[in-house]
């Protein structure tokens, strides 16, 4: 439940409510102001940077709507949650219009606020990811660009693995940048003046792979007009990066197990060995430990490839590292047509981050590429998307609610969206006024 100990401020007249909600968000290591009144919240939001501030609707002197418009009009970077035990949907819809984010009803379980919670700090980060400008410099280490804590360890590990001479194993999906964690290994390492050489293991036909990697002399086999040097002559002093090892042959792979053992390799045709200085990066979108389970791959070759691990974690469980890259794939392809880079709706930000990503980053920069070729507007809307992905965010609420409560909420949007007008908001439900009046006083009615 950690939350990086963002700052949230609780606003209420009453100590019991202040205390009970600081410990609840205490425990779930958020760090929590309090302040009994408006006067004093204000003072902790000139002198205290603030993601969140959570303030009761009804107190005496100065109400909590008047905070959440001070807020709205002098904090952009601090949302509001606002919470009360006067719940109606013409309040919901005044505090939305005004600036809050959420609205909860008092009593809620803790589930219902740590929830509201994030879903709010979730918003800010993509607030204030939709006013960074397209241009600005993002996080970067060697191409691989993120934030995150899982690329924060991916860092580590590469830095750790530059300075030895080990062989690395890199894991992870298809397309989450194995091959770009590989070149930030072999340009941060002494080899960075040598040759890099990437060879994708399942693109070369099973017949055609030993020549490829340790070359042939003429009259090999068929068509062997002349001698011909392989990947790891090429690599000689350098590195090269086996891509897709998984899929290497059993019987290729006892040739490759010698050439990590004897550090010589033998060309096709000849009987000679020739030593070669290469350090050897493999990567595999599988479970190798499975495979050598099925007898798929050899056990043997396994623990030579695993001296040094490297785990490169899914988009999807990347976070804002999805923002970053949006917006930096957005300016080099912008750039890259002539264009003037676009910026995203908030919205769109949001379906961005909430779809799960089964293609990774490659999906990502193809997405972004695709809306740079294809968007005319200044503005990239939730329209612009892959219709996937425009549905994301709805896919991701979850289905705990009843359908009164999506009922409800639905009504609130519509009427916040119309400026609380009954009669449009009554036409675009497709109800009359009248039917309009009854659901809302019903909602008012039930129970919180």
């Amino acid at each position: 439940m950690s939350a990086g100990k963002e700052r949230i401020l609780i606003v209420d007249d009453s100590a019991n409510t202040l205390e009970v909600l600081k410990r609840n968000l205490t425990a779930a290591d958020y760090q929590v102001f309090t302040a009994p009144g408006v006067s004093e919240a204000i003072e902790i939001l000139e002198q205290t940077p603030l993601e969140l501030v959570i303030t009761d609707l009804k107190m005496p002197n100065i109400s909590g709507m008047d905070l959440v418009r001070h807020i709205s009009e002098n904090f952009r970077d601090t949302e509001v949650m606002m919470i009360t035990g006067y719940p109606s949907i013409e309040g919901a819809v005044e505090a939305v219009k005004t600036g809050a984010e959420e609205f909860l009803a008092k009593p809620f379980t803790d589930a219902e606020l740590f929830s509201a919670v994030k879903r709010v700090l979730d918003k800010a980060r993509v607030h204030r990811s939709g006013r960074v400008k397209p241009d600005q410099a993002v996080p970067a280490h060697k191409g691989l660009i993120g934030s995150s804590e899982g690329m924060s360890e991916v860092f580590i590990a590469i830095g750790k693995s530059s300075s030895a001479s080990a062989t690395v194993l890199i894991t992870g999906e298809s397309g989450t940048g194995k091959e770009l964690a590989a070149r930030a290994i072999h340009y941060s390492s002494v080899r960075s003046s040598a040759p890099f050489v990437p060879v994708n293991c399942g693109g070369i036909p099973e017949g055609l792979l030993e020549s490829e990697l340790f070359g042939h002399v003429k009259g090999a086999f068929t068509g062997a007009t002349e001698s011909r040097a392989g990947f790891f002559h090429a690599a000689d002093g350098g590195t090269i990066f086996l891509d897709e090892i998984s899929d290497m042959s059993l019987a290729m792979q006892v040739k490759l197990l010698r050439v990590l053992q004897d550090k010589e390799v033998c060309m096709v045709g000849s009987n000679r060995t020739r030593k070669v200085d290469v350090r050897i990066l493999a990567a595999t979108n599988k479970d190798l430990q499975g495979l050598v389970k099925k007898g798929i791959f050899r056990e043997d070759l396994f623990y030579r490839l695993h001296v040094i691990t490297i785990i490169i974690p899914p988009l999807r469980e990347r976070g804002d590292d999805i923002l970053l890259l949006a917006h930096h794939f957005l300016t080099q392809f912008a750039a890259e047509s002539g264009k003037a880079t676009p910026r995203f709706s908030d919205k769109a930000l949001q379906s961005l981050r909430s779809y799960n990503w089964p293609g990774n980053v490659r999906e990502l920069e193809n997405v972004i590429q695709r809306l740079v070729v294809m968007t005319d507007e200044d503005l990239i809307e939730v329209s612009d998307l892959p219709s996937l992905m425009r549905f994301s965010a709805l896919r991701n609420t979850g289905f705990t609610r009843t359908l009164a409560e999506v009922e409800n909420e639905y009504i609130s949007n519509v009427l916040a969206s119309v400026d609380g007008n009954k009669t449009r908001a009554a036409e675009i439900l497709g109800i009359d006024r009248k039917t309009l009046r009854e659901k809302i006083k019903r909602a008012e009615q039930s129970p919180s």
